[in-house]
C-alpha cells in the first residue's frame, strides 16, 4: 500500500503536489499546447463517432448518469472547435480545467483507486473515450493516455473494445496527442437527447485510413479473481491502393474484473 492511501491528509497532500508538479510543466508547454478555436468546420473529415449518453452501468444510480450529461455540455463546450496546427498538442486539461462547482459542474460518477465513487464534474471520462477511440483514427501521435486498471461494469451497451477508453484525473493524469504532420486538424463535438457525438477534420485531405481490431479478448480467473485481456491493433490504409501499410500494436490491457463473471461469458471469449 502506497502511503497516500494509508490517511486521506496524506492522499489530498500527495495529489495537491502531483497537480503543482503537472502545473509547472504545463507553464513551459504553453507555446506548444493548442488554443485557438473556430466554429467553422474543416473540409475533410477524418473520423466521426457517436456514444450512448446513458446506458445501464451495474447497479449505480440512474441520476448520476443525468448529472455527467450537464458535466458533459460543460466540457464539450471547452473543446469545440479546437484546432491543432502542426507541431502543437492537444491537452485535455489545458482545454477543460478544473471541474468545479463554480463552473455549473454537479456530482457525477467517478473512477478512483480500484473503486467507483462520486464526485464534482464526474463522468466526463466519456469525453475523453470519444476523442482517444477518435484520435487513433487519424495520423495524430497520442503521446499521453491512461487507462483504468481495472473494468467496473459487464459490457450492457458497448460497442468499442475493451479497453481503448482513457481515463482523466484533473490535472496530471491527462489525454494528450500531437500533430506530427504539416495539416492542421479540428475537432468538435456536441451533445443531442442520446449521444455524445464529436468528429475530426483536417484542413487537407489525408492519404491514410486507421482500421482498429481487438485481438486475444478473453476472460481469465485465477485464485478466485476475475480479469479480463485483450489486444487493440492499428493497421494503416492507403487510401488510393487499399493496400495494408502498417499493422502496429497500440495497447495490451489486463485488468481485474469488479462484476461476476458466467461460465458463458468464459466460453464466448476463451
Amino acid at each position: 500500500m502506497r502511503i497516500s492511501e494509508l490517511h486521506p491528509i496524506l492522499y489530498h497532500t500527495r495529489i495537491n503536489q502531483k497537480r503543482f508538479f503537472r502545473y509547472i510543466i504545463n507553464l513551459k508547454d504553453l507555446t506548444k499546447l493548442a488554443n485557438k478555436k473556430s466554429k467553422t468546420s474543416f473540409r475533410y473529415s477524418c473520423k466521426k463517432h457517436q456514444s450512448l449518453l446513458r446506458r445501464r452501468l451495474g447497479d449505480s444510480d440512474p441520476q448520476l448518469q443525468e448529472n455527467k450529461i450537464t458535466n458533459l455540455r460543460i466540457s464539450s463546450n471547452k473543446i469545440d472547435g479546437i484546432i491543432i496546427e502542426p507541431g502543437q498538442i492537444f491537452s485535455f486539461w489545458n482545454l477543460v480545467g478544473k471541474t468545479t462547482k463554480q463552473k455549473g459542474y454537479i456530482e457525477g460518477m467517478q473512477l478512483s483507486m480500484g473503486e467507483v465513487k462520486t464526485g464534482t464534474g464526474g463522468g466526463i471520462c466519456q469525453l475523453a473515450n470519444l476523442l482517444y477511440w477518435m484520435a487513433i483514427h487519424t495520423p495524430l501521435q497520442v503521446v499521453e493516455r491512461h487507462h483504468h486498471s481495472f473494468d467496473p461494469f459487464p459490457d450492457e451497451g458497448r460497442v468499442l473494445p475493451f479497453g481503448s477508453g482513457a481515463g482523466v484525473f484533473y490535472n496530471y493524469i491527462d489525454l494528450r496527442f500531437k500533430n506530427p504532420t504539416d495539416h492542421s486538424f479540428q475537432i468538435r463535438v456536441w451533445l443531442t437527447d442520446k449521444h455524445l457525438k464529436g468528429a475530426i477534420y483536417s484542413s487537407e485531405e489525408w492519404k491514410y485510413s486507421y482500421h482498429i481490431e481487438e485481438k486475444n479478448h478473453k476472460f481469465i480467473q485465477n485464485n478466485g479473481e476475475n480479469f479480463r485481456q485483450n489486444e487493440i491493433w492499428r493497421k494503416t490504409v492507403d487510401k488510393r491502393t487499399g493496400n495494408i501499410i502498417d499493422e502496429t500494436l497500440l495497447i495490451k490491457n489486463f485488468s481485474k474484473v469488479k462484476y461476476e463473471i458466467t461460465s458463458d461469458m468464459l466460453k464466448a471469449h476463451n
